[in-house]
């Protein structure tokens, strides 16, 4: 079994390449093995005798178009089994989604919330680091999930049967929101930390200031906003369905983070 690994430096990705061991080909495109989505020269290569895929769509952007290209030449080339990394609040009419479904290879959906590790790996750590997360929030609590959940769920689903055709909703044992998870990042990591609401429409210019492309940027603006107005703060049993055990909890992410040296 050879599984491809993409996005292997990303937060999910190199824990899924890590847990499957000496059977994965981790790639990006930064990797030895390149990936680039925006460049087709390098897919066939990483293809190549692959029998299954983790497939984390295009960075910073919700275009389904490489995927349309790229599933076909991962079915012509034997991949049977297909781990698609999409996210709450996709919903069934998704293009990307639909071109999972639409494959033949055995395929299963992750649609996880927002993880504990955006604020150690993605742009809520500037934030923290800055002293003041700024974001539209308000007192809604949402289930954040740690990526380590996220991706013990993607290798049983790419190295055991049982669950192909599933879409598994994944999110943390609690709902939390966001003042109180930076409280919780503020008391371990021994920072003072501003928590500031701000308006959509500024915020979604902020994030097309870091290269978000303006869909994506309102895609993310939109789970904000419903963050905020308590709207995505039920629980989902994926993890207990697949692993037979309960998420990782937002306080022990802070602990293992404050203890590694993460905010310091």
């Amino acid at each position: 079994m050879t599984i491809l690994v993409l996005g292997a430096t990303g937060k999910t990705g190199r824990r899924v390449a890590a847990a499957l061991g000496s059977t994965a080909r981790p790639v990006s495109r930064s990797s030895a093995q390149r990936f680039d989505w925006s460049d087709e020269s390098t897919w066939d290569a990483a293809l190549e005798g692959a029998t299954a895929v983790y497939l984390v769509p295009p960075a910073l952007n919700m275009e389904w178009v490489e995927m349309a290209e790229f599933l076909p030449r991962a079915e012509a080339v034997g991949v049977r089994r297909i781990v698609y990394l999409s996210a709450r609040g996709i919903g069934e009419d998704d293009r990307r989604e639909t071109l999972i479904r639409s494959s033949t290879v055995d395929w299963t959906i992750l649609r996880p919330t927002w993880f504990h590790q955006n604020f150690t790996e993605d742009f809520l750590l500037p934030m923290v680091l800055a002293g003041e997360v700024a974001l539209p929030m308000g007192p809604g609590g949402h289930p954040f999930i740690d990526a380590r959940d996220i991706a013990d769920v993607a290798v049983a689903a790419l190295t055991s049967d049982g669950h192909a055709g599933e879409v598994y909703e994944l999110s943390g044992p609690e709902a939390i929101s966001f003042p109180d998870a930076v409280a919780q990042v503020a008391e371990a990591s021994g920072r003072t930390i501003r928590v500031t609401d701000v308006p959509e429409g500024p915020f979604a210019e902020t994030l097309a200031g870091f290269g978000i492309a303006p869909e994506y940027g309102e895609a993310l603006t939109g789970s904000l906003a419903a963050i905020r107005d308590g709207h995505d703060a039920f629980l989902s049993t994926g993890v207990q369905d697949v692993l037979g055990r309960a998420p990782r909890p937002f306080a022990d992410y802070v602990k293992d983070a404050a203890s590694s040296g993460a905010w310091a």
